[in-house]
């Protein structure tokens, strides 16, 4: 079945990409736009399987670099309509720019292809530039607002943000930035700087977020950022010794079932401390969506980390069940659906979701390879 789901996401990919680049879903009423985060984590599979993907990867990096804002920022998406803004180009993302950066290294270690690095040298800078003025505290770590990553309105963080983190890591180690990259890597891991970690030595994980310390009390929240915690083993920011402990974590807790894996750990309740007055108007039901719900895309770099950590047997295993999630469908099979629902697999979302065909394409591969690529 493992490669069976192979030809079905390059099948949902075929769909996915358009003129313009890859649109985050392949099917109409999905999500017909492409977004900075969805076409970039799609290429990283798609661009794993020969020069058949190419072409959508080449255009959205263009799409992307054209609708660049005067100050750097790469957009969050182009093609959807705002009606608030009035707008087919939104910004306010933190994420957009760094996955932007990382996407323009994987086309040219892909295709052994650096004309649009060279092409979108003054892009790059700009981008580079914009985000070290995400810097308030001019410690080097990366801050940010809330909503503004892939998770957007839910859960609530702010501040120093696992996801950033290990995103502009990665960045940096592509940029050949190591002593910054490794300086990060020292602050977050709690080696220097301690006021400044993210990595909870009592729970074994890297907490979601945390802000500023007022005396003994700091702005932090203590659940299990799935997606978070495995960009950090992929990159590399996570210590061998830190990988084992996210992973012992996720089995023990059972992240990964029924299917790889849930988006938060444990899922948020109304009267819970980490509970905002406005999730009542976002989805926020317990594991659904964004609250426990299981994304097939992350189940992608779950099984990519458990290559990095040299699991690669219980890799395979996790493989055949992100197999299984993707071939659920709720009109028929082999939807790759944006998610499922996190107590019983239920398919829900856009079906042919972009990213949940190339994370698994990616997934494959690193199983194949008994590496993982581009990181």
């Amino acid at each position: 079945m493992t490669e069976q789901a192979k030809e079905k996401a390059i099948e949902v990919l075929e769909h996915c990409a358009k003129s313009t680049g890859f649109y985050a879903s392949g099917l109409p009423g999905g999500y017909e736009a492409t977004w900075a985060r969805d076409s970039m984590i799609t290429s990283l599979g798609a661009s794993l399987i020969g020069t058949q993907f190419q072409s959508p990867f080449r255009k959205s990096l263009e799409l992307l670099s054209k609708n660049q804002s005067e100050l750097g920022q790469i957009p969050n998406a182009v093609g959807d309509y705002n009606t608030e803004r009035r707008s087919d180009v939104t910004y306010n993302s933190i994420d957009s720019t760094l996955w932007y950066l990382i996407g323009q290294n994987a086309y040219a270690k892909a295709y052994g292809d650096k004309a649009l690095l060279q092409k979108h040298k003054r892009n790059i800078e700009k981008a580079y530039l914009w985000l070290k003025y995400q810097d308030p505290n001019e410690d080097k770590l990366i801050a940010q607002q809330p909503t503004m990553d892939w998770e957007d309105a839910f859960p609530h963080k702010y501040g120093r943000v696992l996801n950033t983190q290990a995103l502009h890591y990665a960045a940096l180690k592509m940029r050949g930035e190591e002593a910054l990259a490794e300086h990060i890597k020292k602050v977050v891991n709690g080696t220097t700087q301690q006021y400044l970690s993210l990595y909870d030595t009592k729970r074994g994980y890297y907490l979601p977020w945390a802000w500023k310390a007022h005396d003994k009390v700091r702005e932090q929240e203590e659940w299990f950022d799935t997606l978070g915690n495995l960009l950090a083993i992929v990159t590399g920011l996570a210590t061998p010794k830190i990988a084992n402990y996210i992973l012992w974590y996720i089995e023990k807790k059972k992240v990964n079932r029924p299917y790889p894996c849930r988006a938060i750990d444990p899922p948020i309740k109304q009267g819970d401390k980490e509970w905002h007055a406005y999730f009542t108007q976002v989805e926020a039901r317990p594991s659904h969506y964004l609250n426990g719900g299981i994304w097939p895309f992350i189940g992608g770099f779950y099984v990519a980390a458990l290559v990095k950590a040299k699991r690669t047997a219980r890799a395979k295993e996790e493989l055949f069940l992100l197999a299984e999630a993707n071939k659920r469908g709720k009109k028929m099979q082999w939807e790759f659906n944006e998610w499922l629902e996190g107590a019983k697999g239920k398919p829900m979302g856009a079906p042919y979701q972009g990213w949940s065909a190339g994370m698994y394409l990616f997934a494959a591969e690193c199983v194949s390879r008994k590496s993982v690529p581009y990181f």
